[in-house]
Order: structure tokens, then C-alpha cells, then sequence
């Protein structure tokens, strides 16, 4: 106990459950997003059409995540430069106000 899971280093359960509520408290578009932790990240999920939205998957530096949206079969990176890192709360925003994230949602 007090060893972090794999693909949790520096979060904690607390810290964990702090960024769901954060996820979900945020002004989300079109009826909002359903928030599952899955798979080291958090995947967000249409609540109009249940289609996945985006994942965030914590990097384990401060509030810093990886951003992916769901791309034909899979999770990919959005665009065509490597890995999205951002703070959460931008990674929030920018979720909801890109299009491209909302296609299948």
C-alpha cells in the first residue's frame, strides 16, 4: 500500500478522483460527456449518443494530460505531430470546443 499503480505515478487515489470531478464539472457541449475511468486515463463518453468523445490519460506530472480522440477503431492522437500534453483544464476546453471530437458523438 502506498505504492502507486502502474500508470498512475504521482496520482493517488485522491488525486485520481479529484480530476474525474474536475472532467465532470466542466461546461461541456451537446448534453455533455459521461466520464469512465478505464485503462490509466478517463474516457468521455457522448451523453446525447453514448459515441466516445475523447480520452485523457494522466501523465503523472502535475495536472498534465495526454489528449486522444477515437479515430476509425482506436484511440489516436489528435493530428499529425505526436503526443497532445496539456494541463487538464486546457485540455478541457479544448475537447469541447474542437468539432472534431464531437464527430461520432
Amino acid at each position: 500500500m502506498g505504492q502507486p499503480m502502474p500508470g498512475q505515478v504521482g496520482t493517488t487515489m485522491a488525486g485520481a478522483d479529484a480530476m474525474r470531478e474536475r472532467i465532470e464539472a466542466h461546461s461541456w457541449p451537446r448534453g455533455g460527456v459521461e466520464v469512465v475511468r478505464a485503462n490509466r486515463g478517463y474516457t468521455l463518453y457522448s451523453r446525447r449518443t453514448g459515441g466516445q468523445v475523447a480520452r485523457l490519460r494522466p501523465t503523472g506530472k502535475s495536472d498534465d494530460v495526454q489528449v486522444l480522440w477515437w479515430r476509425h477503431e482506436a484511440w489516436a492522437t489528435p493530428g499529425d505531430f505526436g503526443p497532445v500534453i496539456m494541463p487538464l483544464n486546457e485540455a478541457l476546453d479544448f475537447v469541447a470546443t474542437e468539432s472534431f471530437f464531437w464527430i461520432g458523438a
